[in-house]
This record gives structure tokens, sequence and C-alpha cells, in this order.
């Protein structure tokens, strides 16, 4: 029987050996994601566009809310909030989709010499770009309503590796159960929408008590989401500290993820 290697190294050496097929799958599932409609891939703009302008409405207009104590404007709100919206949703795409993505593969899986292990980084690749779009409708928003953004902002990339390699770890590891437990697609919806308002989204991290300030930490999606917003909205420095710690979490779920994915997959054929 075939055997897969797990190791840290083959995580990366397989994306790198597989990098044209991955990209030509990710055009293809960025494509294929608005095919047959009518605007085509300019609704990957429109949407964000529209969304945004909604959150400013409820935000500003109907709640009249400020970000945390003061100090934010109320459009100001919109912006901030969609910032952490940008970094929950890469998280909750990839987990939504990873428990069906190798039974909805059967055809790939069937093929010996083909690399499954790299479909995750299609649907990774595939929800980094619409980030990217609501990253520029953001760029926009902000130069519109507030003015030049700050030149933190180029480290947004940075700061989001340890959401993208934790979310990556746990996308491997729910493909391979989702096609063991076809239940595992109803609990990760209901764990991925609580996730959406247990994490700093909506809301401060410092707007909490100390107790709870120190169990929101225990959300990978914090420092990322708080993160984001430093770089984005607030011109700061992120804690690199925090950021190492967390990049190193990240990297160690991903390996595991990997491993798992590695050593389950080939009693994929005989499920399917």
């Amino acid at each position: 029987m075939q055997s897969f290697s797990a190791s840290p190294r083959e995580l990366v050496a397989s994306l790198w050996r597989n990098r044209r097929l991955a990209m030509a799958l990710v055009e293809r599932e960025v494509a294929g994601r608005y095919r047959g409609s009518f605007m085509g891939i300019f609704w990957s703009l429109l949407q964000p566009m529209m969304m945004l302008a909604v959150y400013t409405f409820v935000f500003s207009v109907v709640f009249q809310a400020r970000w945390g104590t003061g100090g934010t404007s109320k459009v100001g709100f919109a912006l901030t909030l969609f910032t952490g919206l940008v970094v929950f949703n890469i998280f909750a795409d990839c987990l939504n989709r990873a428990p069906g993505l190798i039974v909805g593969n059967t055809n790939f899986v069937k093929r010996v010499m083909f690399p499954i292990e790299i479909l995750p980084w299609v649907i990774m690749g595939s929800s980094l770009f619409h980030a990217a779009v609501n990253v520029l409708v953001w760029m926009v928003f902000y130069i519109l309503i507030i003015g030049t953004p700050h030149l933190s902002a180029f480290l947004l990339p940075v700061v989001l590796l340890p959401c993208i390699m934790f979310t990556m770890g746990l996308s491997w590891m729910l493909a391979a159960l989702g096609v063991y437990l076809r239940d595992v697609a109803q609990i990760v919806g209901v764990v991925v929408t609580a996730l959406m308002f247990l994490s700093p989204i909506f809301y401060p991290t410092s707007s909490l008590p100390e107790s709870y300030q120190l169990l929101m930490l225990a959300n990978p999606l914090t420092p990322s989401v708080e993160q984001a917003r430093d770089v984005l909205m607030w011109g700061r420095q992120p804690s690199w500290t925090l950021f190492l710690a967390y990049l190193a979490l990240g990297m160690l779920v991903a390996w595991l993820g990997f491993a798992w994915f590695q050593k389950t997959r080939k009693g994929f054929a005989d499920v399917l």
C-alpha cells in the first residue's frame, strides 16, 4: 500500500511541488463561484461594497454605535467591524467547506497520482482572493471617509499568518473527518457561527472584564483580529511576542492537521 509522508517538510514541499496545479485550481474555484451570473467575477467586488454600506447604515444610523468607550466615529465603527470580518471570513469559509472537500471531489481521490493534500490550499487560496478584494473595498471606504491609510497596513499579510496556518491545520483535519463522519459538516456550521460572536469582531477585547480577556486569548482568532485592526485602523505595530507565540501554535496545528490527513487518506477511496 502506498505510504504518504506526514513530515513538516512534506507539508511545504507538497505545495511547492504542485504550485502550478494549485494555482490553476484556485483560478477555477474563483471563476466557478460566479460562473453563469451576469456580472461574473465583478460580484466579488460588489458584494463587500454592499455589505460595508449596510454595516455603515446599521451601526452609524440605527444603533449609533461607537467602538469601545469612544474615539471612533460612527462610520468608523463599520470599518472597524469590517476589518474583523475580513479575518473571520477566511477562517469561516475554509472550515465550512472543509468537511465536504474530499467527499465532493471523489474523482480526484480515485486518481492515484493526484495530490489531494493540496485541496485545502485551494480553498484557502480562494478565500484569500476574496479577502484581498474585501481589503481593497475597505481601503476605498477608509480613504473616502477618514483619509490616507496608515503605512502599517502593509503588515496585514504578516499578522494573518497565524490565522492562516491554524485554519489550514483544522481544514486538513476536518476534510479527513468529513469522509468518515458525515455529521461533521453540521457540527462545524454551528461552531463557526458561535465563534463569530465569541471572537472580538463586534466588540473590542478591552471591553470585557479582565478574567474574560484572558479567556478570549484562548480563541486563536483573537490575536489576528485584534492585530489586523491595529495595523489597519489604528496604525500600531502588532505585539510581536504575541504574534510569534500564536504563529508557533498555528504552525503546530497545521502540521498536526496535515499529519492526520496523511495518515487517514489511505482509506478515503474505500469509504467513498
